[in-house]
């Protein structure tokens, strides 16, 4: 009968006592990053109005709180409500904000907006993450919709689940509109008879401008694009720089009045009798 032999044991170096305390340290650190990482990740900075509506210096959108009213509704979950400072608008505005940025981001659109008589509402999502509930749009559209005009909106990972909602909501909405974002890959709204409109930030380093401009192939076709000249990814919320981000070539308050005389001729060009029932 043949033994078989147990093959060597690798021999592994035997640490010094301090090897092994350099080597618990930087475990210690580590373990700590990571539980940073996922604690600044899990643990969302708190929803506040106002916090970023402050125009910057120079700014053309009015975004004074004569202007408009906000308010902190909680419809399947928070969400920050616009209206004009009197009456009620014509027109309902859901934005999705982009992945990891907090509602409040995007609060001076809405109040530009408001001036316009467009209600807007920018719902938080679980983690910041539109993808996790796409459709948030449908409860406060059934809330505040009614007699409305109701658009779609969102920028980057929360325009393209706007997209999404859209392609399953087509005949329901009066519009759509992304920021610095495209439909995925498996959603096409080539066949929708829906006014949109697709910004792109020249200069953004983030949603790359060729992925944006052949996002148009899964839009309708009579989707416009406009571009806002020496802009970046960043310049459509009011969060700080990101990572991985271009580099601007114009002013913030530059970039938001292009983005809002944009959004103005296109929401001109909406038949106000599209509305919801």
């Amino acid at each position: 009968m043949t033994r078989l032999r147990r093959p060597p044991r690798l021999g592994l170096p035997r640490l010094s006592a301090r090897a092994r305390a350099w080597l618990l340290a930087l475990l210690c650190l580590l373990a700590g990053y990571l539980v940073a990482t996922a604690r600044q990740t899990l643990v969302r900075p708190p929803l506040v109005l106002g916090q970023d509506a402050v125009p910057p210096v120079g700014a053309a959108p009015a975004d004074t709180s004569d202007t408009a009213r906000v308010t902190l509704e909680n419809v399947g979950g928070p969400a920050i409500r616009i209206r004009p400072a009197q009456g009620e608008g014509g027109t309902l505005l859901v934005f999705y904000p982009g992945g990891l940025v907090r509602p409040q981001a995007y609060e001076w659109l809405g109040r530009a907006l408001a001036a316009q008589g467009v209600e807007t509402l920018i719902p938080a999502f679980p983690l910041d993450l539109a993808v996790i509930q796409p459709n948030r749009a449908d409860a406060l559209i059934a809330r505040y919709g009614k007699g409305k005009r109701v658009l779609v909106a969102g920028h980057s990972l929360g325009g393209a689940m706007a997209a999404g909602y859209a392609a399953e909501h087509a005949q329901a909405l009066s519009g759509l509109i992304l920021m610095a974002a495209y439909p995925a890959g498996n959603v096409s709204l080539r066949e929708a008879s829906l006014p949109t409109l697709s910004l792109l930030a020249e200069r953004d380093g983030v949603a790359a401008p060729d992925a944006v401009r052949g996002g148009l192939e899964r839009l309708p076709a009579g989707t416009t694009l406009t571009v806002v000249p020496g802009a970046v990814h960043a310049f459509f919320g009011r969060y700080g720089p990101q990572r991985n981000d271009g580099r601007p070539t114009v002013t913030r308050a530059q970039a938001e009045g292009d983005i809002l005389r944009a959004l103005t001729a296109f929401l001109a060009r909406i038949p106000s009798a599209s509305v919801q029932k």
